[in-house]
């Protein structure tokens, strides 16, 4: 017995049956296009977003194993949620010159390494496995094979381009010293050449600096920029079916990107499209385990993962990965540890009591009940929700800090912090001193990082709650 299998009739008879009709296969193949550049745009964004830190940097003068940087981050300097909190010390390494050993110093140093595509290589410092005590990092290139002596902490990166970035605590409110504790951090070789000159350190501090993938992410320019890493760097091997993907868009390693009308046009298309996905995948989050405490609208800023790529036992976490990555940079196994082995801890807030988006335009009130639960400090950071860096108004600031704006609070059962476009009255009738509020743009949307350096137990445990903001007007 014969048995027929159904096929869809034919939409042009012109065509054989089984074989698509020209304008069909036209049609299938630009839709396979499409999804196949959102897709891409969704998983290579970090990659993008991971050169726009290196471009961003190199503009204003820091060069690879050359010159590197230091900057007490202001609004001025635009990047995915940098903060205040603490002096940055941005150092770009080319492992081309071969591995290069990062020496600490002992102190409250929190460093991570990543590769240009924001994947994870070594934690240091406090999160690392040196716990502050000081210690020597050797990150080896991608394809090494040579021997490593003895006494170091052994990383290896998928690429060659690796930014480790340093962050000093300010140890009782001295940012100065701080900041000098990142120049005694030692970058060098581990089998220095001739060439090799000891790095030096650039202030970048007061100089407008955007390292963020604003310019690129909606538009033809962020697959130019992916085209640059991918001619660039070694595929990862996690990344090989998505390398293939774009392969079939025209962007392949040795090959140059030369898209024709047809293909501008939908990858510009898809880049506005990956953006709106990874936009409400990041604020809209569906995930029951984003909430911190039943009830209340604070979200973790990063869904749980077990690892600095996001690997869970069977899959990738790819909801996880996107909702961090747009807002934010790098990631790696102790950033996010949900006890008291984390250096710090990041809390989200978008959203006031009723669930309604943080308005530019209207008055919040957040009120924070005392003592916070961390043993160094706690601050709050604003940032702007459409470039998701630190807001920028004429008050100039973003952040307001334990450290530095509140003076001496023994004794009282909680702190009233205020956020809106002009400065409010508090609840005696007086005016909110600029030590208590943060400007908003009446413009724009904005959400805030509530960061808790040194968390202890009560973060953690339900035992200590941080209330919802409350509309003032």
């Amino acid at each position: 017995m014969i048995h027929h299998v159904a096929v869809p009739a034919q939409a042009d008879s012109r065509a054989p049956a089984g074989f698509p009709e020209p304008r069909t296969a036209a049609d299938a193949h630009t839709d396979a296009d499409f999804t196949r550049a959102v897709q891409a745009y969704r998983l290579l964004y970090p990659s993008v977003s991971g050169l726009a830190i290196f471009k961003g940097n190199e503009a204003v003068g820091l060069v690879p194993n050359q010159v590197f940087g230091l900057l007490e981050t202001r609004p001025e300097h635009v990047g995915l949620t940098l903060n205040s909190d603490t002096p940055y010390g941005p150092v770009l390494l080319d492992l081309h010159d071969g591995p290069i050993v990062v020496e600490l110093p002992p102190g409250p140093l929190i460093c991570i390494a990543m590769d240009v595509h924001q994947r994870w290589v070594a934690d240091m410092g406090l999160p690392g496995p040196d716990a502050g005590q000081g210690g020597r990092h050797v990150i080896l290139p991608p394809g090494y094979d040579g021997e490593v002596p003895a006494g170091y902490h052994v990383s290896r990166a998928t690429a060659f381009q690796v930014l480790v970035g340093i962050r000093s605590l300010p140890a009782g409110g001295d940012v100065r010293a701080a900041t000098e504790r990142i120049t005694t951090v030692k970058v060098h070789p581990l089998y220095p050449g001739r060439a090799w000159r000891d790095p030096r350190w650039l202030d970048l501090s007061g100089k407008p600096q955007d390292t963020s993938p604003g310019r690129w992410e909606d538009n033809l320019g962020f697959w130019q920029a992916l085209h640059e890493v991918v001619d660039a760097e070694p595929a990862p091997a996690s990344y090989r079916a998505a390398y293939g993907d774009l392969a079939a868009l025209g962007i392949a390693k040795g090959q140059p990107f030369a898209p024709d009308g047809r293909m501008k046009s939908l990858l510009a298309r898809a880049a506005r499209a990956g953006l709106a996905q990874l936009r409400a995948q990041s604020f809209a989050d569906r995930r029951p385990d984003r909430v911190v405490w039943p009830g209340r609208q604070w979200e973790w800023a990063a869904l749980r993962f077990e690892n600095g790529d996001f690997e869970r036992r069977d899959s990738t976490d790819t909801e996880a990965r996107e909702k961090w990555f747009y807002q934010a940079i790098g990631a790696s196994p102790a950033m996010f540890r949900r006890d008291t082995r984390a250096g710090s801890l990041y809390w989200l807030g978008l959203r006031d009591a009723s669930g309604a988006y943080l308005d530019g335009s209207r008055g919040y009130r957040l009120t924070v009940p005392l003592p916070v639960p961390g043993k160094l400090f706690w601050s709050v950071t604003v940032y702007d929700a459409r470039t998701r860096s630190q807001v920028q108004t004429e008050q100039d600031r973003a952040v307001l800090s334990s450290l530095f704006d509140f003076g001496d609070t023994s004794g009282e059962r909680s702190i009233d912090l205020h956020f809106g476009p002009a400065p409010p009255a508090d609840r005696s009738g007086h005016s909110v001193t600029p030590g208590r509020w943060i400007q908003t743009r009446p413009d724009a949307g904005w959400f805030a990082y509530f960061r808790i350096y040194g968390p202890e137990a009560a973060a953690f445990d339900g035992t200590w709650q941080l209330p919802d903001f409350q509309p003032e007007n």
